[in-house]
């Protein structure tokens, strides 16, 4: 039986991927992004529905409730990204030593891109999900996109996936008793997509691998077939965890 799953930010990269994973399966897909022309795009190629949608914007997730109808069978949040690489400025940057208004202005645009960082990558999620948790059907699933960042002090991008781990297992337990589970995925370093918005060197990427036991960078694929997998009939008894995609870059024991 097809279901009904949404994938927010699915216009490229991991999203689209994951998307593309339960297209493939028969299921009624609505993917949502905030920039018209490639969501349009996305929806095309991949014969979903697209919903223009910033996902951290109330009125907005408001309305994309209101745009899905029905019942949902998956939620997979993937809406976010690193907003320091958005706004030019390095992840992690703090102020200077400057005295006076000059640090009272440097810690204003501190405060400026932690909050950046939190909306796209924490509240968005919350957001979304809270918008259409009454709709979720018995056997459904929330999946959320987190990152390695979170294990290995990724600044304010790191520490706002971090605290998305942390919500999802308090939304685990929300939710289990309706029959419906709550997981992250925490990527590592995943190639063809443009998060590291053309900044990665080669230097740095090859350091990735190295990183990683299986010697090859992630690709979208690995995510979306974890996501099709915890969205899985095998995958009911797994709620409340965080599932480490990396090639081995940071294990759990």
């Amino acid at each position: 039986m097809a279901r009904n799953v949404l994938v927010t930010g699915a216009g490229g990269g991991i999203g689209w991927a994951i998307a593309a994973r339960f297209v493939a399966d028969g299921d009624a897909v609505v993917i949502t992004g905030r920039n018209a022309e490639r969501l349009q795009r996305a929806a095309a190629e991949l014969g979903a529905r697209g919903v223009l949608c910033d996902a951290a914007d109330p009125e907005q997730v408001a309305g994309l409730r209101a745009a899905l109808g029905g019942t949902l069978d998956v939620l997979v949040n993937n809406a976010g990204g690193n907003t320091d690489f958005d706004s030019g400025s390095a992840p992690g940057s703090a102020p200077g030593a400057e005295g006076g208004d000059g640090c009272r202005a440097g810690l204003e645009r501190l405060a400026a891109s932690w909050r950046a960082n939190l909306d796209a990558n924490l509240i968005s999620a919350v957001l979304t999900t809270y918008a259409v948790a009454d709709r979720l059907a018995a056997g459904g699933s929330v999946i959320s996109i987190g990152t390695i960042g979170a294990e290995r002090g990724g600044g304010s991008y790191g520490a706002a996936k971090a605290a998305l781990a942390a919500w999802n297992a308090d939304l685990s337990s929300e939710i289990g008793p309706r029959g419906v589970t709550a997981n992250v995925i925490s990527a590592g370093y995943i190639a063809g997509t443009s998060f590291f918005r053309d900044r990665l060197t080669s230097q740095r990427r090859e350091t990735l691998v190295a990183a990683t036991h299986d010697k090859r960078p992630g690709r979208p694929d690995d995510i979306a077939e974890t996501a099709h997998f915890l969205a899985s009939p095998g995958a009911r008894h797994i709620t409340g965890q965080t599932i480490h995609v990396n090639g081995g870059a940071f294990t759990t024991r």
